[in-house]
């Protein structure tokens, strides 16, 4: 269904061009589950933003590559042919629903405008289906909530209504941004069963860009690692979890909170951070924050490998 190949994106900054998005290629399947993992600024939110080029004027981005959506090529597409993938084909949750949804405007006129844009339907049954798909993502008083403002909605009802806004036109891929960040467990959990539960029921695929181990072991069949703007493993969950080939995977395993630990012991943090786009110029950008890197690491970057049953990974010395 959708097949990035070698993408790079690039931002004018301070004046010189940065690339946090460096040649990153994967594929999403039809009816699939594909997890986008990665640590805070490693480019997984700009690389789900290029898809539906939702870039301001002013960043004055510049993509290269290819994103392919069935047949077309997205980055070859003009504003009207993007206007009508929007939302009806592709559509996408963000992270933070509070900044996402319009504070002007009542919730069923925000949801409404998706079906005026897409269809054809007259108002009064755009008002029915807008109540109909807000029950159907869990929000009891739909018939009330349609009249009021989001800053009246807790987090998790927001986050909802952004579901629903999402689905109204029974879209093919669904991006989601973080779409549990800022929700309590008992609400992730929630979420989580109700996008499972209109996956199956309208086949849609699903690209879950997300930190959360936990997420990824829950939602998805398949597994890419980003680090520093480019793909680092790609496998499915089970290989991902049991055999992870590259050394920042196994360091992300390795931070993850253990329900055995010993109380009162600290996390395995990875020590440094991720390093700036346009700031490592030779070699495996993984190698100032790895205990296995060797002098190859630091001075040749190593080629994404096929190990063997879809799993892939960029490392001199994979595990």
């Amino acid at each position: 269904m959708l097949t990035i190949d070698n993408l790079k994106i690039e931002f004018l900054s301070h004046g010189r061009r940065v690339a946090p998005v460096d040649g990153v290629s994967f594929s999403l399947g039809q009816d699939e589950t594909v997890g986008l993992l990665g640590e805070s600024g490693c480019g997984k939110s700009v690389t789900a933003l290029s898809i539906l080029r939702l870039f301001p004027m002013a960043s004055q981005a510049r993509l290269s590559g290819a994103i392919r959506f069935g047949e077309r090529d997205l980055l070859q597409a003009d504003d009207a042919t993007l206007r009508s993938i929007r939302g009806k084909e592709i559509a996408m949750i963000f992270q933070e629903p509070m900044t996402s949804l319009n504070p002007l405007h009542r919730i069923g006129e925000q949801l409404g405008e998706m079906l005026r844009i897409h269809t054809a339907l007259p108002r009064q049954e755009i008002d029915a289906k807008v109540v109909a798909m807000l029950e159907r993502v869990g929000l009891s008083r739909a018939a009330q909530l349609v009249d009021e403002y989001p800053h009246s909605l807790s987090g998790g009802m927001r986050q909802r209504v952004m579901i629903a806004m999402a689905l109204l036109c029974q879209p093919r891929l669904l991006v989601c941004d973080e779409p549990t960040t800022a929700l309590d467990v008992t609400i992730q959990a929630q979420i989580l069963d109700l996008m499972r539960d209109l996956k199956r029921e309208q086949k849609t695929s699903i690209l879950m860009i997300t930190h959360d181990l936990g997420v990824v072991a829950e939602m998805c069949q398949r597994v890419v690692v980003m680090y520093a703007g480019q793909v680092v493993e790609q496998s499915s969950v089970e290989d991902l979890f049991d055999r992870p080939a590259h050394p920042y995977t196994h360091a992300l395993m390795r931070a993850r909170p253990a329900l055995d630990a010993t109380p009162g012991a600290p996390l395995t943090a990875i020590p440094g951070s991720v390093p700036p786009p346009g700031t490592v110029t030779q070699g495996c950008r993984f190698a100032a924050r790895c205990a296995r890197a060797q002098d190859i690491c630091r001075q040749e970057m190593p080629a994404l490998e096929n190990l063997g049953d879809g799993h892939s990974v960029r490392c001199w010395y994979p595990h």
